[in-house]
């Protein structure tokens, strides 16, 4: 069935929940399987090799991207997606109290990551089909906001709730299975959820229909490595976010590592409230915030701000590994400052995705960039905790200030349209 633009949901019916639900996988990998792990004595050094694996499906995830374009729709792919990672999920609840859990558990938890690899694809796609330009930059602040909500959720909320199992059961395992096993039923929840919520579009199809599958693959690939400027806006994709990838990874274990090897030494309950909920507020609030100033000034003026605001306040990690301030208000007052910035500065980083995915295959184009910003997370974070573990806390987050300045370069050699982003 077809609806005309007039007769579609209001965007707030489903890309609030939409989003959220494409956080919540990428919370697990990047925090709570860290957490989970550091709690069950895993070393940082594992830690931030192994989890950084989890990375690859979103790295990779270009080469099967245009099957999304070429087969189905994208709300059939959502759905179906959906429910796929609520059974990993419930799969992972029961990996985690047996034995070799570390092995399997990463297994469940890379199979996960592949269905959201896949599922952000169509999301994204979904996205670019439903909205004008205007509205994409308007609502990419709802949508960060959401994906973000899902992160205090998880950072917050989830890592709190471990805590407090944990002091009631005694019993690692057992609390993060039963995390695990609730995360399983929301999603299961969400896939019928969204079965019926989202709309459908009329641009909702396959892309073509008169050329094989293989060669509409590399007849996308070619298109996006064609873009004029693309050599520059790849160094751009992979260095906005060095010093942040290198820290990622970290942050958790050095937030929860005893005082006296370096850390600050917060428990799961402290760790979910200071860095899990006002850390991801201070973050939220930022991407809002930088929506909103990019879609009223555009990105080309908005870029230099952003990315000075987001990569000073990387120093505070280096200036609480320094000093180890004991109160929680301190730290939190430090990590929401950083936090802030950092959601201020990575809005204008998915606006001009936005930009490099504009034209025929938006979703695939899109899918891309996606990849290369999680290629740009994935190999700085691998060798993060090797790097931490040979420096010391000090020392590591002083590389991570220098680390910001190769995305200064990058940004610098940029070429943007004055009018992208901008209410017209």
């Amino acid at each position: 069935m077809e609806k005309n633009a007039r007769s579609l949901p209001s965007p707030w019916r489903w890309i609030p929940t939409l989003y959220f639900c494409q956080g919540i996988p990428n919370v697990v990998v990047t925090s709570l399987a860290v957490v989970m792990f550091k709690n069950l004595k895993v070393s940082n050094t594992d830690i931030a090799f192994y989890t950084g694996w989890l990375y690859l499906p979103w790295v990779i995830k270009p080469f099967w991207s245009p099957l999304v374009d070429v087969f189905g729709t994208k709300r059939r792919w959502i759905v179906y997606l959906q429910f796929t990672v609520g059974v990993a999920l419930a799969t992972v609840a029961l990996t985690v109290p047996g034995p070799d859990f570390f092995r399997y558990t990463l297994a469940v938890l890379w199979l996960m990551a592949f269905s959201s690899a896949t599922h952000d694809i169509a999301a994204d796609g979904f996205y670019l089909l439903a909205l004008s330009p205007h509205l994409q930059a308007a609502f990419v602040g709802v949508r960060s906001t959401c994906f973000r909500l899902a992160i205090i959720a998880g950072k917050g909320g989830l890592v709190w709730l471990a805590g407090r199992l944990l002091g009631i059961t005694g019993d690692v395992p057992r609390a993060w299975s039963l995390i695990f096993t609730f995360l399983a039923g929301l999603f299961l929840v969400a896939g019928f959820y969204h079965l019926r919520a989202l709309p459908i579009l009329p641009a909702d199809h396959r892309v073509r229909h008169d050329l094989s599958a293989a060669a509409d693959f590399l007849r996308i690939f070619k298109a996006f490595f064609a873009k004029p400027g693309i050599g520059i806006a790849l160094a751009f994709l992979l260095f906005y976010r060095l010093a942040e990838a290198l820290a990622l990874k970290l942050v958790e274990p050095f937030l929860l590592d005893a005082r006296p090897v370096g850390g600050l030494g917060l428990s799961n309950e402290q760790l979910g409230i200071g860095y899990g909920v006002i850390g991801v507020m201070a973050l939220l609030a930022g991407g809002l915030l930088g929506g909103h100033l990019i879609s009223r000034h555009g990105l080309r003026r908005m870029l230099w701000p952003m990315i000075l605001i987001m990569h000073v306040p990387i120093a505070i990690f280096l200036l609480l590994a320094a000093t180890q301030p004991a109160g929680l208000v301190t730290i939190c007052a430090a990590l929401a400052v950083e936090q802030f910035g950092y959601g201020f500065g990575f809005t204008s980083y998915m606006v001009y995705m936005m930009l490099i995915a504009e034209g025929e295959h938006k979703t695939a184009h899109y899918a891309i960039c996606t990849g290369f910003m999680a290629l740009g997370l994935m190999l700085p974070g691998m060798v993060a905790g090797w790097l931490q573990e040979w420096l010391g806390y000090v020392d590591f987050f002083g590389w991570v200030c220098v680390a910001t300045l190769p995305s200064f370069v990058a940004t610098a050699l940029l070429k943007i349209d004055p009018s992208f982003g901008k209410k017209v």
